[in-house]
């Protein structure tokens, strides 16, 4: 019995080196369980100390934003419209260049604020322009006996009334550069029709529209199974109510509203923007033409940046998963020939 307690019970030196191993195991254990806690706390430093400089940077851009919104709009109302031209394109690019920060409401108050402004600017181009100088008609005398009767004078030309090519802006503004209600057509504007002008494409139907120019703004509105190729333009593009439509723009910023089943080759200096739209995809811009390289330079847009991949969906806030309304045009379906 003495013998099996002894064979039974562990000697002293191994009592020993098991609790020294145990004395070995328990600090590592702890020394990763600390290690662990000091990153997760590093972790949270470095998440407060980005949330801080981005609310700081939020906060500097609001207030460098209002200024110059208010400026922009002083200048609008004492008339002197080059000079706020300028600012406003200034202060397109201030919002461009700030929304890798910004919130997407931000965003989208920056773009709504930009686009208000741009209608105003071109509402008080039309207002200031000279009128035509109004001149008395003079009263026909009666003709002197037996001589011959004066021919009658013409009458003036009634004004032109806006044929199927060209398309008014919003009703009480301003006539727009453009075409509305036509259908199976090639229509074509060039350089010296578009430069810095405001253009509305509406209710087409199967058109092919070619836009060689550096317009100001181009908006696309209600148009159905149409294919729109446009030079680079100055600040924003609107795409509204659209379907199947192939569309090629170059851009500071692009909103797509009530749009579905349309591919859009876009190179744009901020996000685009989309709301209740779905199958809308995207590719980089590559349409080209003689005098493409002069429209960039007119245009003010930086051609190394691009963002056609980078899309806001206004109606998909999960950040965890992709919206399923938009998606990106797979390379080997990329068109490569426009011609």
């Amino acid at each position: 019995e003495a013998a099996a307690a002894a064979v039974a019970a562990p000697s002293q030196p191994e009592v020993a080196a098991g609790s020294a191993a145990s004395a070995v195991v328990l600090p590592e254990r702890l020394q990763r369980r600390e290690a662990e806690r000091q990153q997760g706390v590093e972790r949270q430093r470095q998440k407060k100390e980005a949330q801080v400089v981005k609310e700081e940077q939020s906060e500097f851009f609001l207030a460098a934003f209002a200024r110059e919104r208010e400026a922009v709009e002083a200048l609008l109302a004492e008339g002197t419209l080059e000079e706020a031209a300028a600012r406003l394109q200034a202060l397109q690019k201030l919002l461009t260049g700030s929304v890798r920060f910004l919130a997407p409401y931000e965003v989208r108050q920056g773009q709504e604020t930009v686009a208000r402004l741009q209608g105003d600017l071109a509402a008080r181009r039309q207002q200031l322009q000279p009128k035509k100088k109004f001149a008395f008609r003079t009263l026909k005398k009666e003709a002197a006996p037996g001589s011959a009767p004066r021919p009658a004078e013409p009458a003036p030309p009634a004004p032109a009334a806006p044929g199927p090519g060209l398309a008014e802006g919003e009703s009480g503004g301003p006539p727009l550069c453009g075409f509305s209600g036509a259908q199976d057509a090639e229509l074509e504007l060039g350089p010296a029709e578009l430069l810095q002008r405001d253009v509305l494409l509406s209710e087409l139907r199967g058109c092919r529209v070619r836009l060689r120019g550096n317009p100001n703004t181009l908006r696309v509105r209600d148009c159905r199974g149409c294919t729109v190729l446009c030079g680079p333009v100055s600040t924003s593009v609107l795409v509204d109510g659209c379907s199947d439509c192939l569309l090629a723009v170059a851009c500071q910023q692009l909103r797509t509203h009530r749009t579905t089943h349309c591919r859009v080759y876009v190179q744009v200096t901020s996000r685009a923007v989309i709301e209740a739209c779905s199958e809308v995809s995207f590719a980089p811009y590559s349409w080209s033409y003689p005098g493409i390289e002069r429209d960039f330079e007119s245009s003010g847009l930086n051609r190394n940046s691009n963002n056609w991949n980078l899309v806001d969906d206004f109606d998909w806030l999960a950040a965890d998963k992709p919206s399923p309304n938009w998606s990106l045009i797979p390379e080997q379906e990329r068109i490569t020939s426009w011609d």
